[in-house]
């Protein structure tokens, strides 16, 4: 998922403002991420105070801590770039039953913990992870969580009214 899709969809309205973004963006440049990264977020437990944001890049993983709001400083963001041959992978294991899936998978201490179109999602970010420390390319990103549905949808809509797709 790219950083724009996590800022719609945060779950709280103040984690991912233009101000915090103002702060995350310089570091994860400096870093060699592009702007809109492909990236995941480790909301935790308090994503309006604090979260993790993780972007895999050519030279190794960019682990970004982002705190939303210091008193009298506003929003800081600290970030480390841990080389490929560092970073910290845990076992990807999933669960099913009744046609749901539950994945859980750690990363640099963050475990990600999905069901379903999540699971999906957090499988793609941990087969990205795997292939780069093993030294093999890197494979596309997954859509972020009803991307799918909603991409599916889209082109129902322009089917009925004969538009034309184009891809970025």
């Amino acid at each position: 998922m790219r950083l724009s899709d996590w800022r719609a969809g945060a779950p709280a309205r103040e984690a991912m403002t233009a101000k915090v973004l103002a702060v995350i963006e310089p570091v994860l440049l400096a870093f060699g991420a592009n702007r809109d990264a492909d990236c995941w977020v480790a909301w935790g437990d308090e994503p309006a105070v604090r979260y993790s944001i993780l972007v895999p890049v050519a030279a190794g993983l960019i682990v970004c801590h982002v705190r939303v709001n210091l008193p009298k400083e506003g929003p800081r963001a600290a970030a480390k770039l841990v080389r490929w041959n560092r970073v910290q992978l845990g076992e990807l294991g999933v669960e099913t039953q009744a046609g749901h899936r539950l994945l859980s998978f750690q990363v640099e201490g963050h475990v990600l913990r999905g069901v379903d179109a999540e699971a999906d999602a957090i499988a793609g970010f941990a087969l990205i992870l795997m292939a780069a420390t093993d030294g093999r390319p890197l494979p596309e990103p997954r859509p972020a969580p009803g991307a799918r549905r909603a991409a599916a949808s889209a082109t129902a809509g322009r089917a009925r009214v004969g538009a034309k797709r184009t891809t970025a």
